[in-house]
């Protein structure tokens, strides 16, 4: 039996222990806290407001409200690592422990939690040297939202304790400058806007309106995205809504977006806001029946609750991007049997459990797996990620194997910094580790909300790497690519045409690309210039080869000058034979056969240039064109202006004086010579000093694919003063043939020089303004081919055709007494100042050349006029008659009297 001593005894210790475990016993700062040999801090705002925060006068205690799952589920979540990774020998001998504190979403309220968390004896040191301070947590996880972390992140500074976070994602907590002591296993908000782009950017889009929160974070979020869509999307409309979700005009400025949406053409919203506000909005979005493409950001991209409200499928299509989510092996079956671990206390899950019983969570379902229903498990799998990099600092910091870890567990916190920096590890087959600036660079999932029955379903779709920089969809999710609206401030321009940029950057008109220019794709700021050797037309999508039009040997009009072409050559081949087989007929003697000969060889030399107009022309060929011509058809003009002077000195020529100084230029060989080597010193000249001819492209209008390929004259002085000499001799011929026109018909070609001169001249004066307008198209080298053409076969059906024609069919007539008989009847008929006679005594007669029934031993010929005789020589007059026939002629002279 115990003595009342004994039992008071008992009770005075019973005492004194339960004080000494008040000692020990956290004060209500901590929500839930298990003790260990290194313990692990726990922000999280569990709570999502603090009651009545602006109407703050004083530093009374905070009144948190509104409890928040998914910050609940990522405190269990790190809870239930940190007890996995005791349970295992990961760190031998060592025993983690945590304090969670609710910051209740207040940087305000965050800043207590972390002076409570650090504190010493209760209260927080103000040292000059903080290098041994060793606060009785080591390493603090959190805060959920970046206003938050920044504020946490720079007292932390102080005494660079390690910050883990898994959400906060603003650029400016990459600054190791401002926040040395930050880490964080997500990326930047300098990729997620970067994936946003890309996300717009693959979908087409680039008019779209920005909703963001007044906070850190959310101006942070949209200057990123501004900076990185500069050029390629443009913001229709940007509205600004109040962080606080008790602020107290939070609901106007929620009116106050969802006016600007409603009155915007953009088909595309992105929203960086909380999850509460995003309900807001929504609220008002279905109130007015408005649906829009809504972009989430990381912060409510996956929040559960969303996809539940009444009419969420009536707000339209929602696509978003979160973090890389995971499964937590076991976490499931732990929110199960969800219960404090034995010697740790937890008043969240007491206070979870009793809003559940209440329905006070989520009204439409209050079964006990609520948790499970109203939050997706993967929001909670990057907690898992961050306790394993501490884990792993501590296990390098600590020198564990796999018995034991051998280092003090009271170090400073900035031991185990220094050694998270150097963390390399792989948890569930993903590799882990921090860059330089302390963030996580895998990359993002892509999701989309999925319609299912009057609820959504959030579906990973897609990827975005940060190696890669680029959306991936899902190959089993490729037809939503066809279900999306397009978002443009204009439409897209298509292949073939391109941008008529206006102030705006992503608003434009389109217009068709010019000749020579294509695009072959969307939305070309310019079109581009097609490669060299290929041609586009008006509003084409690609360059083709171009058609190259010139005269083919096998084309209609090309034929047709080849056969004209052969058949003045058969012509003047035939005559050339014709004219040496009877050249001792007196017809073919009249007309020089020495220049026929000449005549012959400038016509065929002219027609070859024809041929030279045939075929793809390059500068040879070009060349040859010209030169071809002008000294054949030069030298068939200077033949005829040879036979004309000739016939002015032997008719017209009446003054004696005057007629012997011309006798002297009378040199038929010189003449030709000269005539001729004046037209090659033009072409040298032109040829050499001058541009020469070369093939050159002309574009008619409406060319399309077509290209001209023509010869040009190069200089035009030198392809003018080439014709204008053939010309000048072609005149001078006409002056000449044009005085002798009177001449008895058997002895001159005054009529046949007239005629195939005019025709010429004709030919060339219209060819002229023909050529000058047909200059920039390809039917130039057509007109000169036929000039050339018209002018040969002049010459021949003048000079050539009538003369064959006589030998031929009329050889009787072309006889010496029938010529004698015609120079008789015109002599008697011009007998006014007669006194000459002539007498053809035939002594001899000529087999084959004069007939003897026509040409009897005497014959008398009336006198002709003495100004005529004074004119003709023997060899002038009877010049066609063979020297074995011209010795039997005696020209007499006498006086008579009148």
């Amino acid at each position: 039996m115990v003595s009342c001593m004994d039992l008071r005894v008992l009770a005075l210790l019973m005492l004194s222990l339960s004080l000494c475990v008040r000692c020990d016993i956290p004060s209500s700062l901590s929500g839930a806290y298990m003790d260990g040999d290194v313990n692990i801090a726990i922000l999280s705002s569990i709570h999502s407001k603090v009651i009545n925060l602006h109407k703050r006068t004083r530093p009374q205690p905070f009144v948190c409200t509104d409890f928040d799952l998914i910050p609940f589920l990522q405190s269990l979540s790190a809870i239930y690592t940190i007890e996995e990774i005791n349970n295992s020998s990961f760190l031998p001998g060592i025993k983690l422990g945590y304090d969670v504190c609710d910051s209740c979403a207040s940087p305000t309220k965050a800043l207590q939690c972390v002076e409570h968390l650090l504190a010493v004896n209760g209260s927080l040191p103000a040292l000059s040297d903080y290098s041994d301070f060793r606060p009785p947590v080591k390493a603090l996880l959190g805060e959920r939202y970046s206003e938050l972390s920044i504020a946490i992140a720079k007292l932390l500074s102080l005494y660079l304790c390690s910050q883990v976070s898994t959400s906060s994602s603003a650029p400016v907590l990459s600054d190791k400058l401002r926040y040395p002591s930050f880490m964080r296993v997500i990326p930047s908000d300098i990729y997620q806007t970067q994936a946003l782009v890309k996300l717009m950017s693959h979908f087409s889009w680039n008019w779209v309106g920005v909703v963001y929160g007044d906070d850190d974070y959310g101006r942070a979020a949209y200057q990123s995205f501004a900076q990185q869509s500069a050029g390629t999307i443009c913001v229709a409309f940007e509205k600004v809504v109040t962080h606080y979700l008790d602020h107290v005009d939070v609901d106007k400025y929620i009116k106050d977006a969802a006016k600007s949406i409603r009155e915007s053409h953009a088909k595309v919203v992105l929203l960086i806001l909380k999850p509460q506000l995003v309900e807001k909005l929504f609220k008002e979005m279905i109130q007015t029946n408005t649906s829009r493409v809504w972009i989430a950001s990381d912060a409510w991209s996956i929040y559960r609750p969303l996809t539940k409200m009444n009419d969420i499928n009536k707000v339209g299509q929602i696509f978003g991007l979160s973090f890389t989510m995971g499964n937590i092996p076991g976490f499931e079956d732990y929110l199960r049997n969800l219960r404090p671990t034995p010697g740790a206390r937890n008043a969240f899950i007491e206070e979870y459990k009793q809003l559940r019983l209440n329905c006070s969570l989520w009204p439409r379902n209050c079964s006990a797996d609520d948790v499970l229903y109203a939050v997706d498990l993967r929001e909670a799998y990057m907690e898992r990620v961050a306790i394993y990099a501490i884990a792993h600092g501590l296990r390098t910091l600590l020198d564990c194997n796999d018995t034991a870890c051998s280092g003090d567990n009271n170090f400073p916190p900035w031991k185990l910094l220094e050694s998270m920096h150097s963390v390399n590890f792989t948890l569930d087959g993903t590799r882990y580790f921090f860059d330089e600036n302390g963030d996580f660079v895998d990359g993002y999932d892509l999701i989309m909300w999925k319609e299912k029955d009057d609820e959504r379903i959030i579906e990973i779709v897609g990827k975005f790497l940060l190696k890669k920089g680029d959306v991936e969809i899902f190959s089993e999710f490729q037809s939503i690519n066809n279900s999306i609206p397009l978002a443009r401030c204009s439409n897209s321009c298509t292949p073939g045409t391109a941008k008529n940029q206006s102030k705006i950057p992503c608003c434009y008109n389109c217009v068709e690309c010019s000749e020579g220019k294509y695009t072959d794709g969307y939305d070309f700021p310019e079109c581009l210039k097609c490669p060299e050797g290929k041609w586009s037309t008006t509003g084409a999508s690609e360059c083709e080869y171009f058609q190259e039009i010139y005269l083919v040997w096998d084309g209609s009009y090309p034929i047709a000058l080849l056969a004209a072409t052969a058949i003045g050559l058969m012509l003047v081949f035939s005559s050339f034979i014709i004219f040496s087989v009877h050249k001792n007929t007196t017809v073919i003697k009249k007309a020089d056969n020495t220049m026929s000969c000449f005549m012959f060889l400038g016509l065929m030399v002219s027609f070859a240039s024809v041929i030279m107009f045939i075929g793809r022309p390059n500068e040879h060929q070009c060349r040859a064109q010209q030169a071809l011509y002008g000294l054949g058809f030069t030298l068939c003009v200077s033949c005829i202006l040879v036979k004309a002077f000739r016939t002015f000195l032997a008719f017209l020529a009446f003054d004696p004086v005057k007629q012997h100084q011309l006798k002297k230029f009378y040199k038929p060989v010189i003449n030709l010579v000269l005539l001729t080597g004046a037209q090659g010193i033009i072409l040298l000249f032109w040829m050499t000093l001058g541009k020469s001819p070369g093939p050159d492209i002309k574009w008619p209008e409406q060319s399309g694919l077509k290209k001209y390929v023509v010869c040009d004259e190069g200089s035009i002085i030198g392809f003018a003063v080439m014709h204008g000499y053939i010309a000048l001799l072609a005149f001078i011929c006409f002056i000449i043939a044009f005085k002798g026109r009177k001449v008895p018909d058997d002895f001159n070609e005054t009529g046949v020089i007239i005629f195939s001169i005019l025709i010429h001249l004709f030919v060339w004066l219209c060819f002229i303004p023909i050529y000058i307008e047909r200059n920039k198209t390809e039917q130039r080298h057509i007109v000169q081919a036929s000039a050339i053409l018209a002018s040969n076969y002049g010459i021949i059906f003048c000079h050539f055709i009538p003369k064959c024609y006589i030998v031929l069919w009329e050889l009787s007539e072309n006889s010496r007494a029938s010529i004698m008989g015609r120079l008789a009847k015109h002599i008697k008929e011009d007998t006014a100042t007669a006194d000459i006679t002539v007498q053809y005594v035939a002594d001899r007669i000529t087999p084959g050349v004069i007939s003897p029934s026509v040409a009897p031993s005497g014959i008398e010929i009336s006198v002709i006029s003495k100004d005529v005789f004074s004119t003709i020589k023997t060899e002038d007059f009877f010049g066609g008659i063979d020297p074995t026939v011209r010795r039997h002629f005696r020209v007499m002279q006498r006086h008579t009297t009148r």
